[in-house]
């Protein structure tokens, strides 16, 4: 992997000194997320996973609007864990954990809070991943969620999507070819689909909210178990 991020078709910035990556797509969407996500989050208390953090950028974002949330970020690659830490050193931000290492291709993937098995959580954040990893790490997100979220919990997902079998926008139909030529593996994901897995999962279907440049933000909640 390049010492830089790589956004896809697009080269991002050098690294700083002490490691931080700065990736083009947070500066074009944070706000426009955060507006999707923070009217929850700002209500509320306890815990919230990210999955697939990347440069960082974004959890450093909403950790710094939600002092009393504590945020986990987690990666696989092993340059943004450590862009990761390098922001959560350079903000300071208490309310930050440390990364850790989550991979959706384990079904039975789990998070640690400080070294210990995590409890439930209020909220999982995953932004910009599932239209470039396989079918099988949308399903285990969705399924992991089912698992790990209270009751009330919800799971935030932003991407690009299709609906019901159609692309939203001639340019997400273009980016889904683009994706699939690269890794036949990959490809923009329906929300049909991770609503028939959500309902398995214990989870609402989707609450959607548009974003910019043919974006979507899915809210799943998690449905009160019954004893």
């Amino acid at each position: 992997m390049p010492d830089f991020i790589v956004e896809y078709g697009k080269l991002g910035k050098p690294p700083a000194p002490d490691g931080r990556l700065d990736g083009p797509a947070f500066h074009r969407n944070h706000d426009a997320i955060w507006s999707a996500i923070g009217g929850f989050l700002s209500q509320q208390t306890g815990d919230v996973l990210e999955l697939g953090s990347g440069t960082g950028q974004h959890i450093t974002a909403f950790a710094g609007r939600t002092p009393h949330l504590t945020w986990w970020p987690s990666d696989i690659v092993p340059p943004h864990l450590a862009s990761i830490a390098a922001w959560r050193q350079h903000t300071g931000l208490a309310n930050l954990r440390a990364p850790q290492r989550i991979d959706l291709a384990d079904p039975h993937w789990t998070w640690t809070a400080d070294g210990q098995a995590g409890g439930t959580l209020t909220a999982i954040v995953c932004i910009n991943v599932l239209h470039i990893s396989p079918w099988s790490a949308s399903q285990n997100l969705i399924a992991g969620a089912g698992r790990t979220l209270r009751d009330g919990g919800r799971l935030f997902v932003y991407g690009p999507f299709m609906r019901d079998g159609a692309h939203t926008a001639p340019s997400n139909a273009a980016f889904d070819a683009t994706l699939k030529a690269e890794n036949p593996d990959w490809g923009v994901r329906d929300v049909r689909d991770l609503n028939e897995r959500a309902e398995l999962a214990g989870l609402t279907p989707a609450d959607m909210t548009a974003m910019p440049a043919n974006n979507l933000v899915l809210a799943f909640t998690r449905a009160v178990r019954q004893n």
